[in-house]
């Protein structure tokens, strides 16, 4: 599958990186120089409100910063889906659909009311020119179609088992892979 903004990076029983095992990424950003994205399975414990106090009314549940990859931990981007596609707010650049990121240095009167749902995440996940296919071509990630809600869930931690069994033909059924197949 050809990778583009918007699609899921979904963490492969064989991929051992404790940055990224058992994890779903959403690529934000994919180009000729490499891919962004973050992952979406990884809540933290600190409240938005404690550290972007404009944005805690914004925010989807659970109202915590998400753990969006060991790059740039020190940094925040907002994933947002918006209400209207006609009316993106200040601030706004769209990755895929009704799925954008939110610049959090606009005033958040300047988007009240323009999306339906937003998570923040500190630090991202990236790669260089060739890195990612690199990984996916040693079976590392399985690359999906995302749904609008996958970067939304109330319940983040089930967000893989649910993402891998909504796949067609076989690729589902490796929700249940031991992580060494020679052992089952």
């Amino acid at each position: 599958m050809q990778l583009a903004s918007g699609m899921l990076l979904v963490a492969t029983p064989a991929l051992q990186d404790p940055n990224f095992a058992d994890t779903v990424v959403l690529l934000l950003d994919v180009n000729e120089e490499g891919a962004l994205g973050v992952v979406l399975n990884r809540p933290s414990q600190v409240l938005v409100a404690d550290v972007l106090e404009p944005w805690r009314d914004v925010v989807a549940e659970p109202e915590v910063l998400f753990r969006g990859g060991p790059v740039g931990t020190d940094g925040a981007l907002a994933v947002a889906r918006l209400r209207d596609p006609q009316q993106p707010p200040v601030g706004w650049r769209p990755v895929a659909g009704l799925l954008g990121m939110i610049d959090l240095d606009t005033p958040t009167e300047l988007v009240d009311g323009s999306l339906s749902a937003m998570r923040v995440f500190a630090g991202y996940a990236g790669w260089g020119a060739g890195q990612l296919e690199v990984e996916i071509q040693e079976g590392s990630w399985y690359v999906v179609s995302s749904e609008a809600a996958d970067a939304f869930r109330g319940d983040p931690s089930v967000l893989w088992r649910d993402v891998m069994r909504r796949q067609p033909g076989m690729l589902a059924w490796h929700v249940n892979r031991p992580v060494d197949p020679d052992m089952n």
